[in-house]
């Protein structure tokens, strides 16, 4: 397995989250668009970056300096206990609450309370795991 959030490990993330219906296409559905940080709390920047165009992830690698809509944040044992049994609502408010996720751009309260984000949102912690 590639290292968390390099860029080997990005390009697979990006080719799990297209074969997923419950990420790519739900969010097609609703025209999401964004860019997408990963990384580890505490670090000035995040290592990873997924892009994603209606719903569909187009490019995905290490960080370069991209414009973020999202940059989400946690420690390396966080990530690697949510890709192995991916939270719930209930999980990941408490995550949040608890600064275990951090969302260092994004609005989380808008996302978790749209279902047609919510949904997706917390499917790609699953798809995270088959990375």
């Amino acid at each position: 397995m590639a290292d968390l959030f390099s860029d080997e490990w990005m390009k697979s993330y990006m080719e799990r989250w297209n074969a997923e219906q419950e990420l790519a296409e739900k969010l097609a559905a609703i025209q999401f668009n964004s860019v997408i940080g990963y990384g580890f709390d505490g670090e000035e920047s995040p290592r990873g970056v997924l892009v994603v165009e209606n719903g569909y992830a187009v490019n995905a690698g290490s960080f370069q300096g991209e414009d973020l809509n999202w940059d989400l944040r946690a420690t390396p044992e966080n990530w690697g206990k949510w890709m192995k049994k991916p939270p719930g609502m209930m999980g990941l408010g408490i995550a949040y609450t608890s600064r275990k996720l951090k969302f260092n751009l994004g609005d989380y309260a808008a996302m978790i309370k749209d279902p047609r984000m919510a949904g997706p949102f917390i499917k790609s912690f699953a798809v995270m795991g088959q990375a």
